[in-house]
């Protein structure tokens, strides 16, 4: 492929090499005593983390053409849709936070979906109101994608380089083909009932004889080089009111879709002041609502600034359980309270204080283990004042990105949109249909996450950067659902509490705890660590690996890249 041909794999040991050492740094303490078994890749120019090689590559070759962190991001999002079809796209949404060094400025551009105009809640539950297969599956799961837009809106107001030379790269995957890993032939396996949701999805992933290609034969997209080709020449109009736009109307018509051609032209990606908070002086600065994330990541952090967790030892069963019951809480308090503040009220000052969190916070015990019916929501408002991917990205100017988008479900509604190549999204199943269901019922007010037409849904991805002096220190973010939230508290515990590493703080085992009484541990913990949180009254469960954090840390003047070895194919690379 003639794309393959100039992504040159380049190790961390070639990047020392080749690169000047920053004032001030000890090599000869830091590189030779190796004083961590787990070591990131170390760059003093620039650095591209994602979930993806080949995607890693093209921001690295965008980087070296002169492009900033915004023009790396785009190309790698583009390139992810072609590379990582489960999760990387242009037909789902998601958010970006970015930090320009010029300004000192930091922003966040929402590209999170809105239900079509035409969405009712009866679509997507039963006469029970129990929450349906429809909701996630077929031609009415979908939003009205955003990643096209957020895309255009990031690099119209930030990017360097022309637009078009930022799609090619994912144009020459999607037409030359990439060669299949492993994994991504297993994915394609498991995945092969939710793909044939949509004739174009069965022929595009699938030999005509409907048989699996195997790993090591090359995928080709023609019908997604077509769609980026459009894009490359017209930007987001292409997608929104153009050919593109009006092929996806006619096959969602055809098949009984909600999405039109009005729905499309109406959407708009928005460009937002961050939410922000702190944890032990060290500055946070997140996405606000429509993502949940970034609320219920600062709380449980104000929670846990409760606690002396340095004193606990790391991975620890006290450490352990303090921060599950954080997490409980937080996750109780995001269902009551989140919502699209373009729709509904919410205490976002109270939810994110330090004094909300204190209160809060006495509800955790060192001893025992809470149970969910203990613990009802807090007041936020007494405390006011009058599969989905992620990626990294630093440039050599000191911008800094941090990148979520998804389609929701691994291969989304597993939808393709006939000539378009494009895979939809199937997020329609993130409104909270059921509780919606119950307060019409009751005569109640509607959960501040109930669906209405144009309202965007909530969402759990956090991208973040983190700051000392004022400068970014930790850019950080992942996938994995209702894991993402979690995960990034630990990666940030991690590295405040215990002065981890970034690649230390990404490789360590992860727990999960949302609002229910099940606590649920990475295959690799402790079985004495386990005991002991049983005997505080955790109930366990052992379940698959959590995210894929692919982070960056920024310290003495080096930037330091964590890629998440959770999934296949992750990698870190310095310019």
């Amino acid at each position: 492929m003639r794309l393959m041909r100039h992504l040159t794999h380049w190790t961390a040991l070639l990047a020392l090499l080749a690169a000047p050492v920053a004032p001030g740094w000890s090599q000869s303490r830091q590189l030779l005593e190796y004083p961590s078994i787990r070591s990131p890749v170390v760059a003093t120019r620039g650095m591209v983390v994602s979930q993806n090689e080949i995607a890693t590559q093209v921001g690295i070759q965008v980087l070296r053409a002169g492009g900033n962190a915004v023009d790396a991001s785009v190309a790698v999002a583009f390139a992810l849709a072609v590379t990582l079809p489960r999760a990387g796209n242009i037909g789902g949404d998601g958010f970006m936070t970015l930090y320009d060094a010029k300004s000192s400025h930091t922003s966040v551009i929402d590209f999170r979906g809105v239900a079509p105009r035409a969405a009712r809640l009866e679509m997507f539950v039963d006469d029970k109101g129990e929450e349906t297969r429809v909701a996630s599956f077929g031609y009415r799961a979908p939003d009205v994608p955003g990643t096209v837009a957020g895309l255009e809106l990031a690099h119209r107001k930030h990017g360097r380089l022309p637009w078009a030379k930022l799609v090619e790269p994912a144009i020459a995957l999607a037409a030359d083909g990439v060669v299949l890993s492993p994994d991504e032939a297993f994915v394609f396996s498991w995945g092969k009932e939710r793909l044939s949701a949509s004739d174009a999805g069965k022929r595009t992933f699938y030999k005509p004889d409907g048989s699996l290609y195997a790993a090591g034969e090359v995928l080709k997209q023609s019908d997604l080089a077509w769609s980026l080709r459009e894009i490359a020449r017209d930007g987001a109009k292409a997608f929104y009111t153009g050919e593109i736009a009006r092929r996806i109307a006619a096959d969602m018509a055809k098949h009984g879709g909600l999405i039109t051609l009005a729905d499309l032209a109406a959407y708009k990606a928005v460009e937002r002041a961050p939410l922000e908070g702190s944890y032990r002086g060290i500055q946070i600065k997140t996405v606000p609502p429509a993502s949940a994330g970034g609320a219920t990541l600062l709380e449980i952090l104000n929670i846990l600034e409760n606690f002396d967790m340095a004193s606990m030892p790391l991975g620890s069963a006290q450490s352990l359980h303090v921060m599950s019951e954080a997490m409980k809480i937080g996750y109780i308090d995001r269902y009551r309270y989140l919502g699209d503040t373009d729709f509904v009220r919410v205490p976002l000052r109270g939810f994110t204080s330090k004094s909300f969190a204190a209160e809060r916070a006495k509800n955790v015990s060192l001893e025992r283990a809470s149970r969910r019916a203990d613990q009802p929501a807090g007041d936020p408002w007494a405390h006011e004042s009058p599969n989905t991917t992620h990626f990294s990205v630093v440039d050599d100017q000191g911008n800094a990105v941090s990148f979520t988008y998804t389609l929701g479900a691994d291969f989304g509604s597993g939808v393709m949109v006939e000539g378009t190549g494009i895979l939809m999204n199937n997020q329609m199943n993130n409104f909270d249909h059921e509780s919606a269901w119950r307060a019409i019922r009751a005569g109640q007010p509607l959960p501040p996450n109930a669906m209405a037409p144009g309202k965007r849904m909530l969402s759990t991805m956090v991208p973040s950067i983190l700051f000392k002096d004022g400068k970014p220190w930790l850019i950080v973010g992942t996938p994995g659902g209702g894991t993402i939230i979690t995960t990034v508290v630990q990666i940030i515990v991690n590295t405040v509490d215990y002065k981890l590493n970034v690649a230390e703080a990404t490789h360590h085992p992860r727990i999960f705890q949302n609002n229910t009484d099940t606590l649920q541990v990475e295959p690799n913990f402790n079985p004495d660590t386990l005991a002991l949180l049983k005997a505080k009254g955790h109930r366990i469960r052992s379940d698959q690996t959590m995210g894929s954090a692919q982070s960056i840390m920024i310290e003495n003047g080096l930037i330091l890249g964590g890629a998440d070895p959770r999934r296949p194919g992750a990698l870190a690379v310095a310019q």
